[in-house]
């Protein structure tokens, strides 16, 4: 593999689709977010009830809490961030603080992620999202 100054060409591939689905939620730039997911990906959001069994699933419950709640992301930062390759997989681990604005009143989450990585064609894309409290 090819080396960017000490990081694996995967891992900088991996890291760089991480990065974009980051800012794109940062951003509440919801078609850039959402093009960061295979259209099979699978969620495990703590605040949902139930697993999302799509990238739709997951845009329709976004979509819902828009509508229903103001849901608006104000910022989104990413720490302690790893990359785990197996397989043909990489493996996105991160600690998370999120501004966020739902009924009116904005506040910061503080959150443990993962997030699974798959080439797919010329693309890595996020097939797994799994979503957790930071104690």
């Amino acid at each position: 593999m090819a080396d960017r100054g000490g990081e694996d060409l995967t891992t900088a591939e991996v890291n760089e689709a991480a990065d974009a689905v980051i800012r794109a939620f940062g951003e509440h730039d919801t078609a850039a977010y959402f093009d960061g997911f295979a259209e099979d990906a699978t969620f495990i959001f703590y605040t949902a009830d139930q697993r999302l069994e799509s990238r739709a699933a997951y845009e329709a419950v976004w979509a819902e809490w828009e509508s229903a709640s103001g849901f608006r992301v104000h910022s989104c930062v990413s720490t302690n961030r790893r990359v785990q390759l197996v397989g043909g997989s990489g493996i996105f681990l991160h600690d998370v603080e999120t501004v966020v604005e739902m009924d009116g009143a904005t506040s910061t989450v503080l959150e443990r992620e993962t997030i699974v990585f798959e080439r797919r064609g010329d693309r890595w894309l996020a097939v797994h999202e799994h979503l957790s409290p930071r104690p």
